[in-house]
């Protein structure tokens, strides 16, 4: 595996899709988003598993630490409800917290649901490796990586995605660039690359 390459983990979590008893669709929602949106070269590890605390951590501390992903997403678990754990299971393996992820996606979200309020989504930072937990819709999951765009495709609130290639950088991983017609990476110009011919 290149050094240029991002390893990218993905983690659906969810009693019934673990289980069988329902098919998962935020794992297949992320690896299409990142096959259109990324430029640059990128490897994916996935996971499915249900709703335990113990689990969810043991399996963000072997995508970090064990299979090297400079970027872990999780989808589900993350509202109110007693099995919702996500959030504390990723707030428990933390080195750093990154609080403006959550921030943002839920600013994205209430702009369709009042609801997204309950949500508790976290970010954080292990070692080398930056953990973001998403929503567990398809729809939520493309429109806080993307933000929000206009009729004409201009974009009107910046997604997430914006800032993860540059929080990459600063945690020693590789340097990841993606399409500007689906996300457009801000990095200060200090930063920026050329572009490899």
């Amino acid at each position: 595996m290149s050094t240029d390459t991002l390893r990218i983990g993905l983690v659906s979590i969810s009693d019934r899709a673990s289980s069988g008893g329902y098919e998962d669709k935020g794992v297949p929602a992320l690896r299409d988003w990142f096959s259109q949106a990324l430029s640059s070269p990128w490897e994916m590890e996935t996971r499915l598993i249900p709703d335990d605390q113990a689990i969810i951590e043991r399996t963000l501390i072997e995508l970090c630490d064990e299979a090297g992903c400079a970027l872990v997403l999780t989808t589900g678990g993350t509202g109110p409800a007693p099995r919702d754990v996500t959030p504390e299971a990723t707030l428990a393996v933390a080195h750093k917290v990154m609080p403006g992820f959550g921030e943002q996606m839920r600013q994205i979200s209430l702009k369709f649901v009042p609801t997204a309020i309950l949500s508790r989504q976290v970010a954080v930072i292990r070692g080398k490796s930056l953990i973001i937990n998403l929503p567990g819709q398809p729809k939520s999951i493309k429109e806080t990586l993307e933000g929000l765009k206009n009729a004409a495709g201009e974009s009107l609130v910046d997604g997430i995605f914006a800032a993860v290639p540059y929080c990459i950088d600063l945690i020693g991983g590789p340097y990841v660039e993606a399409h500007a017609s689906v996300v457009k990476v801000f990095r200060p110009k200090s930063a920026i690359r050329p572009t490899s011919a």
